[in-house]
């Protein structure tokens, strides 16, 4: 459940970035109570307003390295605001929406380009620059959350698929998770990289083993 105090703490957030550019409150209000709508459709599970969050959060915590903040922090707000289980190229169009959207809240074209980048970047999870590993790091940061944590954003992920078979299901999302080990380093920055790497892979490595023997059992 998304309390109404976290909702109150991202509409800060929200507000304290675009002000940066001149952004009047009425406009980034009604900016709010859109982002908050799109976030709260009933087929989100995961990619949620509570992701953003967690998203925005871990960005604040590795700021020291960003170069551009403010880019960074609307990336995460519009990197998931198009989520179709159906169709592969939603980071495309979240970064087409995001492009659309921020022009009307009169944000510099240089500044909406490198949203836009930043978005395409979580397409593959391939960094370009620091602000894009940043980014990137935010966006994986729940694969090193408790088990806990993890157990519900596995389940979450699975609840945003129930259209896919079990099997076939499976199968995809063990795809996903081996290719993240086959990485040299899930986390880009050295801080992620010193506190979650370890643990990230240790979550991914107890997933499989879960869904393998799932389909031993079937």
């Amino acid at each position: 459940m998304f309390t109404d105090n976290l909702k109150e703490i991202l509409f800060e957030h929200l507000q304290h970035t675009v002000q940066l550019f001149n952004v009047d409150p009425i406009t980034s209000n009604k900016a709010f109570i859109y982002l908050v709508s799109v976030y709260s459709e009933p087929s989100r599970y995961y990619h949620t307003l509570q992701h953003i969050h967690s998203v925005l959060t871990t960005i604040d915590t590795l700021k020291t390295s960003v170069q551009d903040l403010p880019s960074v922090q609307l990336a995460a707000w519009f990197h998931d605001i198009v989520y179709d289980t159906h169709a592969s190229d939603n980071e495309e169009k979240s970064a087409e929406y995001a492009a659309i959207f921020l022009k009307k809240l009169a944000i510099p074209n240089s500044t909406i380009t490198k949203i836009q980048n930043l978005i395409l970047c979580t397409k593959n999870h391939q960094a370009d620059d620091i602000d894009s590993q940043v980014l990137l790091d935010a966006d994986l940061a729940i694969l090193a959350a408790d088990t806990v944590q993890y157990q519900e954003y596995a389940k979450a992920i699975r609840q945003e698929y129930a259209w896919v078979p079990e099997t076939e299901y499976i199968t995809g999302r063990r795809q996903v998770l081996e290719r993240f080990l086959q990485r040299k380093s899930i986390y880009f920055t050295p801080l992620m990289l010193e506190s979650a790497e370890e643990l990230a892979r240790l979550n991914i490595s107890t997933e499989l083993k879960q869904d393998l023997h799932k389909t031993e059992r079937k």
